[in-house]
């Protein structure tokens, strides 16, 4: 038990002084995408698309909502095959909405594919511009600093968002660094 706590103080030890004399910083790419032009008018283009889809999916389900009601009123005044029929129809109309939602919004649909063609050469960019700030100024480890990642402390000196954004050929703008 003594030579496992010895092994682990060593260990822990010797990785502690190889991430020190590692170079660290981190990049806060929503900040950056923030100072792109391109970006701000690819995703109001994309949440134009997103909204105006999901009027039409509403709509349709608006619809069946509608033909589901007229159902129910004249349910008991129908025989059983025009009871059928008109299932048939809610049913029908029901998996239509849903092969729209999914060809619109669903992995490969169309929302996912415009984000692709708009969004990534973007975000290529600044991935790129990030790699060339690394590279230069002899950084090890860059960390990004998104919605998804959580710091405790975060030393300002080690974030290069605006370097990222000068790289980009932007001038950082103070007004969105108090959002950071």
């Amino acid at each position: 038990m003594k030579k496992i706590c010895i092994l682990l103080a060593i260990l822990t030890f010797s990785i502690g002084i190889s991430f020190a004399q590692q170079k660290l910083a981190y990049v806060d790419t929503e900040y950056v995408l923030k100072h792109i032009p391109d970006y701000i008018a690819a995703q109001k283009k994309m949440d134009d698309l997103s909204a105006q889809w999901q009027q039409e999916v509403d709509k349709q389900y608006g619809e069946i909502e509608k033909l589901y009601k007229a159902y129910q009123n004249d349910q008991s005044l129908l025989n059983a095959d025009m009871r059928r029929r008109r299932e048939d129809e809610i049913v029908n109309k029901e998996k239509q909405v849903k092969d729209f939602q999914k060809a619109k919004f669903g992995f490969q649909g169309e929302l996912f594919q415009e984000r692709q063609k708009l969004i990534q050469p973007i975000q290529d960019r600044v991935a790129k511009a990030i790699k060339d700030i690394a590279a230069t100024q002899g950084l090890d480890l860059v960390f990004n600093k998104g919605s998804e990642t959580t710091f405790i402390f975060a030393n300002p000196s080690l974030d290069k968002s605006n370097d990222v954004v000068v790289k980009l050929g932007f001038k950082p703008n103070p007004a969105l660094a108090e959002t950071k």
